[in-house]
C-alpha cells in the first residue's frame, strides 16, 4: 500500500509538470516570433473585428498575430498626406477595386488605379493564412495565422519590403 501511494504521488507530480510545459505548437510559435523579431518585424497578438461579411448580422471578432514592418524612410509631408487603409480576406459589400474574397474596412476609393493594381498584385501573392493587411504612415501590417515556417516568414518580409518601397 505504501508503494502505491508513492507511485500515485509521483504520477501526480509528473502530470502537473507536463501540464505546464509548452506544447510543440507553442514552442514553434515562440521560435517563429523570435526569428521574425530578428528579421525586423514587430509581432503583436491582437483581436480584430472585420466589417460584416455578406449575410452576417454582426461582425465576427477573431484573434490574429500582427506582423509589422515599420516605415523608416517617410518624410513628414508624406506622412501628413498619407491615406491609411485596411483590407480583410472575406466577402463584403465594400470591395471596390479588390479581387473577389477581399473587402475594405478603411480606405475604399482613396487609392489611385495604379496603387490598386499594385495592391492587388501584392495580395495575390500572399498565403491563405493572411487574414488582413493594414497600411499606415507608421507601418505595414499583415495579420497572419502563423501557419508556415521560416521560409514563409522570409518571403513575407521580402514582399512587404517591396510594398513599403511604393509608399502607400
Amino acid at each position: 500500500m505504501k508503494w502505491a501511494i508513492i507511485v500515485l504521488i509521483m504520477m501526480s507530480l509528473i502530470g502537473s509538470m507536463m501540464w505546464v510545459m509548452p506544447t510543440k505548437r507553442q514552442r514553434f510559435l515562440a521560435d517563429l516570433r523570435m526569428k521574425a523579431t530578428r528579421l525586423g518585424f514587430q509581432v503583436q497578438l491582437i483581436r480584430l473585428t472585420p466589417p460584416r461579411a455578406m449575410g452576417e448580422v454582426e461582425a465576427e471578432t477573431f484573434s490574429a498575430s500582427a506582423y509589422r514592418l515599420p516605415r523608416l524612410d517617410m518624410k513628414k509631408e508624406q506622412r501628413d498626406g498619407f491615406k491609411e487603409w485596411r483590407i480583410f480576406r472575406q466577402e463584403a459589400i465594400s470591395n471596390e477595386g479588390l479581387p473577389a474574397g477581399w473587402c475594405w474596412e478603411t480606405g475604399e476609393r482613396q487609392l489611385t488605379e495604379q496603387q490598386l493594381q499594385q495592391l492587388n498584385e501584392f495580395i495575390s501573392e500572399l498565403p491563405d493564412g493572411i487574414r488582413a493587411v493594414e497600411s499606415t504612415p507608421i507601418h505595414l501590417t499583415l495579420f497572419w495565422d502563423e501557419r508556415g515556417d521560416e521560409a514563409v516568414l522570409e518571403s513575407l518580409k521580402q514582399k512587404m519590403q517591396q510594398m513599403l518601397e511604393k509608399q502607400f
